[in-house]
C-alpha cells in the first residue's frame, strides 16, 4: 500500500460516522401531529390547522418563541390563540400543548440504548420550557426524556440553548458539545425542513416516516443491524 493510500484510508476513517443525532417527538416518540389532527376533527377545526399557526411567521410565531423560552406558557397561550383568531378560528391553546403527548416507540428506543454503546448519541429537540416544581402542569412534551437522559451522551434543547431547529446554531452548538465535526453525524428527524441545514453542514439525515423505516435506513447508514 503507498502512502496516498494511507493518507485516503486515514481520511475516510477520520470522517466515518461516530456520533448518532436523535429528534425526539415523531422519531423516539409518537409523533404530536396525530394529537394535533385529533384535536382539530374534536373541535371542528379545519385540517392542519395548527401546522398552518404554527408554519405562519415561523421565527416568531408563539410556538417559536416558547421554544426558544422567550416567554412564558401564560404568554403563550394568549398568543397562540391570537394567532389562531387571525386566522378566523378560535382555538383552545390548553387543549394544542395536551395533544403534545406521545408514547414511547420501544424498539426506536432499544436502538438508542444499543448504538449508544458503540456511537456517541444525543437527543435534539426543540422543546418548551422546563416547569418549576410547584407548576401543576408539567408540559407533555417533556414526558419521555427522562427514558433517555441516562443512556445518550447529551440532550441539547431548544428551550435551554435559546436556539431552535432548523437554525444552523441549533447544529452548531451540539457539535461543539459533543466534540464532533457534522460529516461524522448522522441525523433522523421527521421534518424535513429541520433535515436540510444539517444536511448543508455535511451530515448525513435520515427523514423519519415511521420506526420500522427509520431503523431499516439507519442500519443501512451504519452497516448495523437494528432489527
Amino acid at each position: 500500500m503507498g502512502v496516498m493510500d494511507l493518507i485516503q484510508n486515514a481520511s475516510m476513517l477520520d470522517s466515518m460516522i461516530s456520533t448518532v443525532l436523535f429528534d425526539f417527538g415523531g422519531v423516539i416518540t409518537t409523533s404530536p401531529f396525530d394529537g394535533f389532527a385529533n384535536y382539530e376533527k374534536e373541535a371542528g377545526l379545519p385540517e392542519d390547522l395548527i401546522r398552518k399557526i404554527n408554519s405562519t411567521n415561523p421565527d416568531m410565531n408563539a410556538w417559536a418563541q416558547y421554544e426558544r423560552n422567550q416567554i412564558t406558557r401564560e404568554e403563550f397561550l394568549e398568543l397562540f390563540e391570537e394567532e389562531a383568531f387571525a386566522l378566523g378560528y378560535k382555538v383552545d391553546a390548553e387543549r394544542v400543548l395536551q395533544c403534545l403527548s406521545t408514547d414511547i416507540r420501544p424498539k426506536m428506543l432499544n436502538a438508542v440504548q444499543r448504538l449508544s454503546d458503540v456511537y456517541t448519541t444525543a437527543i435534539l429537540t426543540n422543546n418548551l420550557t422546563e416547569v418549576s416544581e410547584d407548576d401543576t402542569q408539567p408540559e407533555p412534551s417533556r414526558e419521555h426524556l427522562g427514558s433517555v437522559m441516562t443512556v445518550v451522551d447529551a440532550i441539547i434543547e431548544s428551550s435551554k440553548i435559546g436556539v431552535r431547529k432548523p437554525d444552523a446554531a441549533f447544529y452548531e452548538i451540539a457539535c461543539e458539545q459533543l466534540g464532533v465535526r457534522p460529516d461524522q453525524c448522522v441525523f433522523l428527524d421527521d421534518l424535513g425542513i429541520n433535515l436540510k441545514p444539517a444536511k448543508l453542514m455535511g451530515m448525513t439525515t435520515i427523514k423519519v416516516v415511521n420506526e420500522s423505516q427509520a431503523l431499516h435506513d439507519l442500519s443501512n447508514v451504519l452497516n448495523f443491524d437494528l432489527s
